[in-house]
């Protein structure tokens, strides 16, 4: 996942709302865009690959955080799906944005404070909780547990599935030391200490913080299957309360 840093300065751009951009749950604001940047899965700021195309932009400037959900930005024109501008000063409730609110994934959640990044890793800690994903059908249909605030009618999974928000920790007693590289440790001891949250739908299961703009490299530090020894029945499930009934209704409390 590409974050990416305003300099001081940046000017915002608005941008027109399409069809993935959903009125109550999203934020009609304008974006500060830096000159050099890219998309989620993407070289630049078009979306030609009809993927995720997440935009996100931190503005330590503005104290804002801008997490943006199918971007495209062609020329003079910036066409934007959800978008959700994180308050960086304000300590959110149980509640997040409101229950029912989407943000640019799928649980209602931030995404950037759940990727851990190359810095992270090389320094030998990593001292939060991990995004992770799950396809569609392994997620439980029509319900959400905090931290999430949002569900959606994609999920399948019948009530054995997890549903979003649900954090899993790798157990105690994992021996962390037989992982293949100090970088897949230093993963696997954020997994047993601070767990992982189901944050969104897809096929990659742990999400990381892109090395493009960064001077530390993940092939320095961890390959893509240094943790693939990693198995289902080597987690247990995190207590997250009571489940909650998703009823697609957001009720922002921002």
């Amino acid at each position: 996942m590409e974050v990416l840093l305003a300099p001081k300065g940046t000017p915002l751009r608005n941008f027109t709302p399409t069809d993935d951009f959903y009125a109550g749950s999203c934020d009609k604001q304008a974006v500060p865009v830096p000159a050099v940047g890219a998309l989620e899965g993407e070289t630049g700021y078009e979306c030609k690959n009809d993927g995720d195309c997440h935009l996100i932009v931190l503005d330590m400037e503005r104290k804002r955080l801008y997490e943006m959900w199918r971007a495209n930005i062609v020329g003079n024109k910036f066409y934007g799906g959800c978008l959700v501008v994180w308050d960086l000063k304000r300590r959110y409730g149980p509640n997040g944005r409101g229950l029912d609110c989407t943000s640019a994934d799928a649980a209602g959640l931030p995404i950037t404070p759940l990727l851990f990044t190359p810095a992270e890793v090389a320094s030998g800690e990593i001292k939060h909780a991990i995004r992770f994903i799950l396809p569609n059908k392994r997620i439980r249909n029509g319900v959400y547990v905090a931290p999430a605030t949002h569900s959606t009618n994609a999920t399948s999974a019948p009530t054995a599935g997890p549903a979003y928000g649900a954090r899993f920790r790798l157990r105690a007693d994992y021996p962390v030391e037989s992982l293949p590289s100090k970088g897949a440790q230093v993963v696997a001891r954020a997994l047993q200490r601070y767990g992982m949250i189901l944050a969104d739908a897809g096929r990659v299961v742990l999400t990381a913080r892109s090395d493009r703009y960064s001077k530390i490299k993940w092939k320095d530090l961890l390959g893509p299957h240094g943790l693939r020894p990693l198995k289902v029945r080597d987690f247990e499930v995190v207590d997250g309360g009571d489940r909650i009934r998703y009823r697609g209704e957001c009720e922002r409390e921002d």
